[in-house]
């Protein structure tokens, strides 16, 4: 479980099949770029431009991790090297929850439609595929590539965040525009209580 805090932007350093001769899923090389791996080991969960994977090996400030063929079709950003991505440790049951509930699954991927300023801060806007709209809501939450983001306005499946100025500087979403492909998920509040009436009506 995270939190859609961003503590860090790494880079892939080196993406290979998970095994030789093999298309079903990459090895990823990834740096920290300045993440605390201290108290992290193999096995343990961190969440890369918002997709929960698993740590298989660290080496100083490299770790890597698999991706499965599966997750490589769900999500983007994490099938090229020198890609920037989005890093945050799973949270503790004592940590502070900052931005939201985020399980690290991806629920979509949608377009930038529009990334400009508007005063001092940004405003993005993404379209969103017609499936996870019915979870969005005004002031709701949403993550942005592992960003946990409020969504400010909705027209039709075209959302918009403003981003200030310190999200910009603390991740990889200042490198966003138009046309450019982001992971979203929607708050796992919205998808049980639309699970719920589902099942009730």
């Amino acid at each position: 479980m995270f939190t859609g805090i961003v503590q860090a932007v790494g880079e892939i350093k080196q993406s290979q099949p998970i095994h030789e001769q093999s298309k079903h899923g990459l090895s990823l090389n990834i740096s920290s770029g300045g993440l605390d791996l201290s108290d992290v080991a193999q096995g343990d969960s961190i969440a890369i431009n918002g997709v929960c994977l698993t740590v298989t090996a660290l080496t100083g400030d490299l770790f890597t991790v698999d991706v499965s063929q599966e997750t490589l079709n769900c999500t983007q950003g994490l099938d090229r090297t020198g890609v920037h991505v989005n890093l945050e440790k799973a949270m503790r049951l004592s940590d502070r929850l900052g931005g939201h509930l985020v399980s690290g699954h991806v629920d979509a991927v949608g377009t930038v439609v529009k990334f400009e300023p508007a005063g001092e801060s940004f405003v993005l806007v993404i379209q969103a595929p017609e499936s996870i709209m019915r979870f969005l809501t005004h002031k709701g939450s949403i993550t942005v590539n592992g960003v946990s983001l409020t969504v400010n306005r909705i027209e039709g499946n075209v959302f918009s965040v403003n981003l200030i100025p310190h999200t910009l500087a603390m991740t990889n979403l200042k490198e966003l525009a138009p046309g450019m492909l982001v992971n979203l998920e929607t708050d796992m509040l919205a998808r049980y209580v639309a699970r719920l009436l589902n099942i009730e009506s």
